[in-house]
């Protein structure tokens, strides 16, 4: 008799240790799936992130392409440059203003009745027109002067390349242009070096940058991963 109640108690404990396995076993399974849904989320979520980055990296791409093509004949005689960043530089500080001074040389007129138009109808073609973040117009100095007087030089030449090219905008274009064209005056912080020297002829220039919303994403991107 007390044999067959050992037997029943051992059967009881036997039972209530499978059923406490079966329970972890099932938290175990649980877990495991909970944590391949994350890492599947994580990984979703750089595809994503990598292919907002590739597709504007193409955007940027494609349209350096387009503004070597439209202005290859252009730039020698412009003595003008494009680079990747999307920059437009006219280098060539004697076509552009007197020294000191923040009136556009006629010359400087010329090109930019050729240019301007040209650049913005580039610019408004279906496939960027919505990807422009900023079309910005810097005016540099070299070092000459005081880093102040300079800023405001810069700043004023940089106000009349802009008026001067916005009113070459069609008015219906206007309300865009307005909302995405910018002047800024840098003085001399962004010098033009040369085997670790200032080029004092170089730095004297002005700038037509373009931002696309590449970097506007990337920097979303960056913000949200260091929150998480």
């Amino acid at each position: 008799m007390k044999k067959r109640n050992r037997d029943i108690e051992n059967d009881e404990e036997n039972a209530f240790a499978l059923s406490t396995g079966d329970l972890m076993a099932g938290l175990l399974f649980i877990f495991i799936l909970l944590l391949m849904g994350a890492m599947l989320q994580v990984q979703e979520k750089a595809e994503q992130d990598e292919e907002i980055v590739k597709r504007y990296d193409q955007i940027k791409t494609q349209l350096y392409i387009d503004l070597q093509e439209e202005f290859k004949e252009d730039l020698t005689v412009w003595r003008a440059t494009i680079d990747s960043t999307l920059c437009v530089r006219f280098q060539e500080p004697s076509m552009l203003f007197d020294e000191g001074d923040d009136n556009l040389k006629q010359n400087f007129k010329g090109i930019l009745d050729d240019f301007f138009p040209r650049y913005i109808a580039v610019l408004m073609r279906p496939q960027y027109k919505d990807n422009i973040e900023e079309i910005r117009i810097e005016g540099h100095t070299n070092s000459n002067g005081g880093y102040f007087s300079n800023m405001e030089l810069s700043q004023n030449r940089t106000r009349a390349v802009l008026q001067y090219c916005l009113n070459m905008m069609p008015e219906d274009d206007m309300a865009w242009a307005k909302a995405l064209i910018t002047a800024n005056g840098l003085s001399s912080s962004h010098l033009i070096m040369k085997d670790g020297q200032e080029d004092k002829k170089l730095s004297r220039r002005v700038e037509f940058r373009v931002r696309t919303n590449a970097e506007k994403q990337l920097e979303e991107i960056a913000a949200k991963r260091s929150i998480e």
